[in-house]
């Protein structure tokens, strides 16, 4: 669409005469954090018409890393371990607590904003193990980090394989996603085409969230599915070929344990140098956790809304037991969880 055409009251005028026209209800969701921030921050949800459902799906990496992995990295930061990651992970309480909490009872646990902090931190502290989450958008950073000798913990994961896992399982028809800019732009929209879906790849601005809502129902009226791309201004059909080409060089393909999924085949990113990952320099320490003694914190949703089966206004804990001051999931501490948009810019 022309930048003419993406004010909004045109845009949702547009949206509206094509959901009139659709004649039932339809059920779209954001598979983005960054999108789930753009759409509660500008009350999306509010505008749409009636038989438009936008649902928030797997985005939040914070939100989907699985607490046994969590719980592997406190096991080594109270073991002695130093560990650098980034801030909103100190939050997520794990089976046996956080690493906010490891750090106030003197582990050397350390928030940074990028991955040259972490390498900076190294210098004084070589056994320095960097907790490192994210989809490919993050990936190529943490691979630089590998090339200059920080030793990974990887919690990487590629997202294609989620949004499979979504409409394989069926618990919730999505008729289309708008799909995530940041990923699209290092993986291209190839990957994305052997989705049987509507997809439109979108920019973050509220603009863009609605030029994809558009450009999804009309695919959804006309019954296509095709992968459109809405953020042309980034994203390139073959991607950005420098960075797959450092991820690919650092990582192997495993299979991926996701909070809210359990294990996803091929959706997880391992750690090539077995100098340099974690999980294999200090086994020694991780073979010591007995999970037989862990307890699922009881009540919290998450998993349900990471896949998009409950909304957190459903969650008997939301704005109440669970807060951003005091979170009992993943989704209430993350900036990009579902939770914790909805409570923020209710």
């Amino acid at each position: 669409m022309y930048k003419s055409e993406k004010s909004l009251p045109k845009l949702l005028s547009k949206i509206e005469k094509v959901a009139s026209q659709i004649k039932r209800n339809v059920v779209l969701m954001e598979v983005c954090g960054t999108h789930t921030q753009t759409v509660s921050k500008n009350g999306i949800r509010s505008l749409l018409p009636k038989n438009i459902k936008l649902l928030t799906g797997p985005g939040c990496p914070v939100c989907v890393t699985a607490q046994e992995d969590i719980d592997a990295v406190v096991a080594l930061a109270k073991a002695g371990i130093p560990i650098a990651t980034y801030g909103d992970m100190l939050r997520v309480p794990g089976f046996f607590g956080s690493l906010e909490q490891a750090r106030s009872q003197g582990a050397k646990v350390f928030s940074v904003y990028s991955v040259q902090e972490a390498l900076d931190l190294k210098k004084d502290f070589p056994d320095l193990v960097f907790f490192g989450l994210g989809f490919e958008t993050t990936t190529p950073m943490t691979a630089m980090a590998l090339q200059n000798g920080l030793t990974v913990y990887s919690s990487h994961k590629l997202f294609l394989p989620a949004m499979d896992a979504l409409l394989e399982a069926g618990q919730t028809k999505i008729d289309g996603f708008i799909s995530p800019g940041h990923i699209a732009t290092i993986i291209g929209t190839r990957p994305f085409e052997h989705l049987k879906v509507a997809q439109v790849i979108a920019g973050f601005e509220a603009e863009d969230v609605l030029v994809a809502i558009y450009l999804l129902l009309c695919q959804i009226r006309d019954g296509r599915k095709e992968v459109e791309n809405e953020y042309v201004r980034l994203v390139k059909k073959e991607g950005n070929q420098v960075a797959q080409k450092l991820i690919w060089e650092n990582f192997k393909i495993c299979d991926g344990n996701w909070r809210g999924f359990g294990k996803i085949a091929n959706s997880g990113l391992e750690v090539k140098n077995p100098e340099l990952n974690a999980k294999i320099k200090y086994q020694n320490i991780l073979a010591k956790i007995d999970f037989s003694q862990a307890k699922k914190p009881t009540g919290c949703r998450c998993g349900q809304i990471i896949r998009g089966t409950l909304s957190p206004k459903q969650c008997p804990m939301f704005g109440k037991v669970c807060t951003p001051e005091n979170p009992y999931g993943p989704c209430m501490v993350s900036e990009e969880g579902a939770c914790n948009n909805y409570l923020r810019y209710a």
